[in-house]
C-alpha cells in the first residue's frame, strides 16, 4: 500500500511489484497526526494482501523515520512517523521525501530506467529535486542532497528572493507577471500565463522567456557540478510540449556565450506525473526490503 502525503490531499493506492497501479484514490489531508494515522490504517485494513506500507511526504526524512525540516503539514515533523505507522499496522514501513520518491519512480520504470547517474528537478511553487548516484539515492550528510532550489544565481545576494526557487519556479513566474500587470497574484496561474502568451500577450511572453533562461542557467550549473547522464524535469510545467526545446535553446545560448565548457546537459521530462510519488515510494520499499 502506498501513500503520498501532501498539504491538501493524501493520495493512496495499491501498487504491484511490476509498477502497475491496481487501485488509487485520494482524501483530504487531516489536521492532526491522529487523523493521519487513522486514514492510513483505514485504507490498509481491507487489503490484507499487501506486504507493507510505502510513504512519500515532504521534508528531510531520516533513515530512522523522523522527518526534519518544515512543510505545510507541521504535525509530521518531530515524531518518528515510520515507527508510529509500523506499530499501528504491524507491517514493514518505508518512508521517504516526495522528490526522492519521484526520482525513484523514474529509475524504476521511467525516463531514468537503466541509468546510474541522474538528477531530477521538480518545478512547482518552488524547486526541489533529487540525486541518483551510482544507482543509489544520495541524500547528503544533512539530508539536503537535491535541494537545488537553494542555489544562488547571483553574486549580489540581497535576500531569500535570490535563490533559484524564488526566481525560476512557476510561483516566481506568476509573481513577475502579476507585478508587471499590477494584478493580484491569486488572479493568475502558471497555466493562465502560458495561455495568455499563446494568445499574444507580450508581458507573458517576455516573462516566460526569462523563466526558461533562468531554468537553463541552473541546469547548466548542475551539469557541471555533477555531470549526470540525464537531467529530468518534473512538476506541472513538464506537461508543456515545448519545455525541453525552449530550455535547450537557452542552453545553446549559454554554451555559445561562455565558450569554455561545451558539454550540453541532456534533459528530458519525467515519465510519471500525478502518480510518481506513489510509485517511487513502493520502489524504495522494494529496494530496502531486498
Amino acid at each position: 500500500m502506498s501513500f503520498d502525503i501532501g498539504g491538501t490531499f493524501i493520495k493512496y493506492g495499491v501498487i504491484g511489484e511490476d509498477a502497475v497501479i491496481l487501485e488509487s484514490n485520494k482524501v483530504k489531508t487531516p489536521d492532526s497526526l491522529d487523523g493521519l494515522l487513522s486514514i492510513i490504517k483505514e485504507f490498509c485494513l481491507p487489503h490484507q494482501e499487501v506486504s507493507g506500507v510505502a510513504v512519500s511526504c515532504p521534508g528531510a526524512v531520516s533513515d530512522e523515520g523522523i522527518i526534519y525540516g518544515s512543510s505545510s503539514i507541521p504535525y509530521i515533523h518531530g515524531p518518528n512517523m515510520k515507527e508510529l505507522i509500523r506499530k499501528s499496522l504491524e507491517l514493514p514501513v518505508f518512508i521517504e521525501n516526495d522528490a526522492n520518491c519521484a526520482a525513484y519512480a523514474e529509475v524504476w520504470d521511467g525516463s531514468a530506467k537503466g541509468k546510474k547517474d541522474v538528477l531530477v528537478i521538480v518545478i512547482g511553487t518552488g524547486i526541489g529535486g533529487s540525486i541518483i548516484k551510482n544507482g543509489q539515492l544520495h541524500k547528503g550528510s544533512n539530508l539536503h542532497g537535491g535541494e537545488f532550489g537553494y542555489m544562488l544565481l547571483t553574486s549580489d545576494v540581497k535576500g531569500s528572493d535570490d535563490v533559484w526557487s524564488r526566481v525560476a519556479s512557476t510561483k516566481a513566474l506568476v509573481k513577475k507577471v502579476a507585478k508587471k500587470k499590477k494584478l493580484d497574484m491569486n488572479s493568475l496561474s502558471g497555466e493562465k500565463i502560458f495561455m495568455l502568451a499563446d494568445s499574444g500577450d507580450e508581458d507573458c511572453r517576455q516573462a516566460i522567456d526569462e523563466f526558461y533562461r533562468l531554468l537553463a542557467i541552473g541546469i547548466y550549473n548542475l551539469q557541471y557540478i555533477y555531470d549526470p547522464e540525464v537531467i529530468l524535469i518534473g512538476g506541472g510545467i513538464s506537461a508543456r510540449e515545448e519545455l525541453i526545446d525552449k530550455i535547450d535553446e537557452k542552453l545553446d545560448d549559454i554554451i555559445t556565450t561562455i565558450g569554455l565548457a561545451r558539454i550540453k546537459p541532456k534533459i528530458k521530462t519525467c515519465k510519471f506525473r500525478q502518480h510518481a510519488n506513489l510509485l517511487g515510494a513502493v520502489y524504495g520499499f522494494i529496494r530496502e526490503d531486498s
